[in-house]
């Protein structure tokens, strides 16, 4: 696989989490990932009064993929202000291993820059996928 186009990436991520609605945590968070097709698509977090219901950037990418009829994450990037790299939360890596292989790049940027790179295997070793089904893919 050719690494995918960091900037593109990039700019997606900053794009949408200018979007975010985050008014109880204060911190936004864009994602953006490319299909298997090339396309970029991008999602921001989405917090409500009712935390539990609030809808993580990475998982906001990822409904737009599917609605634009893409099947295969080939890598995804995420984007928020942290003294640190942040990556996908446990429920995310599990979203991304629904439409994504071990070795899929999972970016990690600030507002400045990416920061860091990991695979799906090593955010999500041993992981539980469509395979695992009598049905699965």
């Amino acid at each position: 696989m050719t690494e995918p186009d960091l900037d593109a990436l990039f700019e997606a991520a900053a794009a949408v989490r200018e979007r975010a609605h985050a008014p109880y945590s204060g911190f936004a968070v864009g994602a953006a990932l490319l299909d298997e097709a090339g396309r970029i698509h991008a999602g921001c977090n989405v917090e409500n009064a009712a935390y539990p219901v609030g809808t993580c950037a990475e998982a906001s990418a990822i409904a737009a993929m599917i609605a634009a009829g893409g099947r295969e994450i080939r890598a995804i990037l995420v984007l928020a202000d942290s003294p640190d790299p942040i990556t996908p939360c446990g429920a995310c890596r599990q979203r991304i291993r629904e439409f994504a292989h071990p070795g899929t790049p999972i970016f990690s940027g600030s507002a400045e820059a990416v920061r860091a790179r990991y695979t799906l295997d090593q955010l999500l070793p041993a992981s539980f996928g469509p395979e695992h089904l009598a049905h699965g893919a």
